[in-house]
């Protein structure tokens, strides 16, 4: 393939990562008029660059590809004739399969290092202003323009928190996608610790304060887990280094630092104050730290069996049932038709056969995944193990009922695999 075309690829998955970013904003403060519209927006222009990596020949060959595709078109099928019975709700779940799923492909495919690193640093510099934004939807009321709900929604954005304060989704049009966005900005935050020569000083200082700034103020419990394993990978990453227990002291000290600092600031006291009442009552409410993180990161793994359907246990309720666009669909409103949880959703709307099918292979290909970052980590490379720090949660059970979320997993999915690949296997 000729440098052009390769170039063009490349914008074209640039695009796809600024759409994932601004996508809400548009929704909810531009053009809210072509809110509905603007939810699928990424679908087009990955089904667009899809199609000229087939006419470039440089199509990525994963074999789990066509089995997913092929489930996809039979899922449509079943979805009609023995589910739900609506075209629309069945292409729309269909479509997670056929072009966002191989998507993740081709970013990994056409995407090399240096592409990885650039979109990590200008990552940290979205999460400063980002920061911002996020305090000032928190501490205004709802029917603030900040605060603007989707489609000129008069409700507001935020979702509930504590104490009378909102959970604030930035630029996105729900909590989720901020919760997502600080993930994916942490694992970098962190590897750049470990390489710091890749990137300006001062912004990765402005960007660590942004991280750790957003976690109270997105009263985020999901946040909160997401940075301490992003944590863990580094503190594991840093024990392979020379001088750990020198680095380790300086690293207690700055955190010590920033603590005292943080904890005498007013402003950051009240939403400390709100986060650790939210983490208290909820925790309370699930049965602990223990029922948190089963639910959150086995994220109902075990009970995806319990509420089959019997009379849809083969072919499920229909492919994209389970979505939040497929409810609003079927039931005029978002509500969990099947469950709230990704593999529950996975069996209820695809039933034992294809259901378990998707599973499988979302298993399989995140083990696969992280066996590879871990053996790259072995051999001193820490980009591919600190992406999966992030990247191992949402690759296994991520929801791709929601696009915002769906548009996450196809991004980190795809840095993962672009960051893995050897020199030998650029495209030439």
């Amino acid at each position: 393939m000729n440098n052009a075309n390769l170039q063009s690829l490349k914008k074209g998955i640039w695009f796809y990562f600024i759409l994932l970013i601004i996508e809400g904003g548009l929704r909810r403060w531009f053009l809210p008029g072509l809110a509905t519209p603007l939810l699928i927006i990424r679908d087009p222009l990955a089904l667009y660059l899809l199609f000229n990596a087939i006419r470039f020949n440089v199509f990525p060959k994963d074999k789990m590809i066509p089995v997913m595709f092929c489930i996809g078109v039979i899922s449509i099928f079943t979805a009609l004739f023995f589910g739900h019975g609506d075209l629309a709700v069945a292409f729309f779940g269909a479509r997670i399969l056929l072009i966002q799923f191989p998507m993740l492909f081709l970013i990994g495919h056409i995407l090399d290092r240096s592409d990885v690193l650039q979109i990590g640093k200008v990552i940290l510099w979205i999460s400063i202003p980002m920061a911002i934004l996020i305090t000032i939807q928190f501490y205004s009321p709802q029917t603030a323009w900040v605060n603007k709900g989707v489609g000129d929604s008069l409700e507001g954005a935020g979702f509930g928190g504590a104490n009378g304060y909102f959970r604030p989704p930035g630029t996105f049009s729900f909590i989720s996608g901020l919760t997502a966005f600080f993930g994916l900005v942490a694992c970098f935050v962190f590897y750049f610790w470990l390489q710091p020569h890749y990137v300006n000083k001062t912004v990765l200082i402005a960007a660590t304060v942004a991280v750790i700034v957003s976690i109270p103020t997105s009263i985020s419990r999901t946040l909160f887990f997401e940075v301490a394993i992003s944590l863990f990978f580094f503190l594991w990453a840093k024990s392979s280094q020379p001088g750990f227990v020198k680095r380790m002291t300086q690293l207690v000290v700055g955190f010590l630092v920033l603590f005292i600092v943080f904890s005498n600031v007013n402003a950051l006291n009240t939403q400390i104050e709100v986060f650790t009442d939210r983490f208290t009552s909820a925790n309370e409410s699930e049965g602990g730290l223990e029922g948190v993180l089963l639910d959150r990161f086995l994220g109902g793994m075990v009970g995806a069996f319990e509420n089959i359907d019997d009379s849809h246990a083969v072919f499920g309720q229909g492919i994209g049932m389970g979505t939040n666009v497929g409810s609003q669909l079927l039931a005029g409103k978002v509500v969990f038709l099947i469950a709230e949880e990704e593999w529950g959703r996975v069996i209820g709307e695809s039933g034992i056969l294809f259901g378990l099918s998707i599973i499988l292979i979302r298993i399989s290909m995140t083990f696969k995944i992280a066996s590879k970052c871990y053996s790259r980590f072995k051999r001193g490379d820490s980009l591919p193990w600190m992406l999966l720090s992030f990247g191992f949660v949402i690759l296994l059970r991520g929801y791709w009922s929601q696009p915002t979320l769906l548009g996450f997993y196809v991004l980190i999915g795809g840095l993962i695999l672009a960051s893995l690949r050897e020199p030998e296997e650029l495209i030439d």
